[in-house]
């Protein structure tokens, strides 16, 4: 068993990003040992979860002050007999901001195990508790209200229903069984609903299931940063091109007080509907969701139709964000990335692809921000430079939040 290892790679994918964070102008603007200390502390953050949980404030319900005071409530009921204050951001005025506590490193190992697949693992360390469907094995002999320790297979070797399990494991921490062993795995049994009630997790973090839904929005600060970065104003247009689940869709229409238009799209139609889902719960009206492939978002000549959706002519819109697909290996915890280095190279073109498109949906002295939930080179800094240099009406602003 191993307690918060540094993220492990495939080799042929670590060996890539090693010589990417150890290449000779890096070495040279820092030093050997400082680049190594750098690149290695990326790892290491990288497999912890953040210091904060962050929540966005739907402000066009609900004023901050108000929401502040209702999830502080919250969590005094869930963190009985522990003060965990709720914060403002400095700077960004609709965020919340809870610090994480841990790890807690004294917690008692109990013998009745559960091991869950890294993905439910990862959750349970940004403060979900377990259900049925994250659940790989659990102990032979568990049944409901037993104490039981929590591990994540961040490897995936697990086999489902296994009574026991000595592979790479993580401790997660304590909960309380909701169900039987035999209720879990049953054929004929629940698929879905609570499995674990976790009550000593190594990450203290609150739980948000069901917690003021239509007034919070659980999302990471990176991704809550770029639509203020892009500043959307009312009665605007803005295109948000890879969209899918929203999140950043309805940062926008709520940063613009719903009024104008934001048009989403994402070529996959159950995130599309997610998307429509999310707008719904937060009552935000100027939302369009299309399920269209962004990188034939463009239309060549002009339509004889009224539809209001994709293709769309040249210089449509006024500001558009691409949060473009990519390898997405900087979101956290992460312990494990199972992608190959093929599928890691693969999203430079289609990013540039999507790239294309956007330039040519902009309106002239219009905005576009580019971003992603990835560390590498290739798919930031070196696309930033390709575009700069393939389209010369492109200005680079430096990013003021």
């Amino acid at each position: 068993m191993s307690f918060f290892p540094k993220i492990v790679f495939q080799y042929e994918v670590e060996e890539y990003l090693t010589k990417v964070f150890r290449n000779n102008e890096l070495i040279t603007a820092l030093g050997t040992q400082e680049a190594e200390k750098k690149y290695q502390s990326l790892l290491s953050h990288l497999s912890h979860p953040p210091a904060f949980t962050t929540v966005r404030v739907n402000t066009h319900l609900a004023s901050v002050k108000h929401v502040k005071k209702l999830l502080f409530e919250e969590i005094q009921k869930q963190f009985k007999g522990l003060c965990v204050p709720v914060l403002e951001h400095p700077k960004l005025q609709d965020i919340l901001l809870i610090p994480v506590i841990g790890p807690r490193r004294d917690l008692k190992k109990y013998a009745s195990e559960v091991i869950v697949g890294a993905q439910c693992g990862y959750a349970v360390l940004r403060g979900a508790h377990v259900y049925v469907p994250g659940i790989v094995s659990t102990s032979r002999f568990v049944k409901a209200g037993d104490l039981v320790s929590v591990y994540s297979d961040i490897e995936g070797k697990c086999k489902r229903g296994a009574k026991e399990f000595d592979g790479v494991k993580v401790f997660l921490g304590n909960g309380i069984s909701e169900l039987s062993r035999s209720e879990i795995f049953s054929s004929s049994g629940p698929l879905k609903g609570l499995g674990i009630r976790m009550i000593e997790p190594v990450y203290l973090s609150p739980s948000f299931d069901n917690v003021l839904p239509s007034h919070l929005f659980l999302q990471n600060l990176p991704s809550v940063v770029v639509s203020h970065v892009l500043n959307p104003q009312p009665g605007e247009k803005i295109l948000d091109m890879c969209a899918a689940p929203g999140g950043k869709t309805t940062h926008l229409a709520t940063l613009m007080h719903d009024q104008g238009e934001v048009i989403a799209m994402d070529k996959i139609a159950n995130k599309v509907k997610k998307i429509k889902q999310n707008a719904e719960l937060l009552q935000l009206n100027c939302i369009k969701a299309f399920c269209y492939d962004g990188t034939k978002a463009l239309s060549v000549e002009k339509r004889e139709d009224k539809q209001e959706g994709p293709p769309f002519l040249p210089e449509s819109f006024d500001r558009i964000l691409l949060d473009a697909p990519c390898s997405g290996m900087g979101q956290r915890p992460n312990m494990a990335y199972f992608s190959t280095l093929k599928e890691v190279t693969s999203y430079q073109p289609l990013q540039r692809k999507l790239f294309t498109v956007a330039v040519k949906l902009l309106k002239p002295g219009g905005v576009l921000v580019y971003s992603t939930c990835t560390i590498t080179l290739s798919e930031n800094e070196e696309q930033v430079a390709w575009a700069l240099k393939t389209f010369p009406c492109l200005q680079l602003h430096p990013q003021e939040r």
